[in-house]
């Protein structure tokens, strides 16, 4: 059997499709790993993780772009950062950072490190929200 650019093309267009039906069937299933606040090591640095807790500080940066807030869980504590897109983000929806304070909260965001101390960074406006 000889491969022609003809058959080539047909393998690569299937391939293509299958891999992108298995994208659409398996991305809802995806869900973002729940951990303690305490629980957080860097190992997990660049994963994406969720946490709840209570915002108990809020700082806004010299620039007046970006927010660092710090979450409690009532074992441990980590700075959450939120970046001017995700500030324009929650402003959309009609929320201010302030409204958040002594609120609980659900956040997921990215595990980084910053002068030897994890922190987490928003994922997006969305990924901030009051919980009860």
């Amino acid at each position: 059997m000889e491969i022609t650019d003809d058959k080539l093309l047909k393998i690569a267009l299937v391939t293509s499709l299958i891999g992108i039906i298995g994208l659409i069937v398996f991305t809802p299933t995806i869900e973002v790993k729940e951990v303690d606040i305490k629980d957080i090591n860097r190992g997990m640095i660049d994963e994406e993780v969720s946490v709840d807790g209570v915002i108990t500080e809020i700082a806004q940066s010299r620039s007046k772009t970006s927010y660092f807030l710090t979450i409690n869980d009532g074992e441990a504590q980590i700075p959450l950062i939120i970046f001017e897109k995700q500030v324009g983000d929650l402003e959309s929806r009609n929320l201010d950072i302030n409204d958040f304070k002594n609120h609980k909260v659900k956040v997921v965001g990215t595990v980084t490190e910053y002068n030897s101390d994890l922190e987490l960074i928003l994922s997006n406006g969305d990924s901030l929200r009051i919980i009860n």
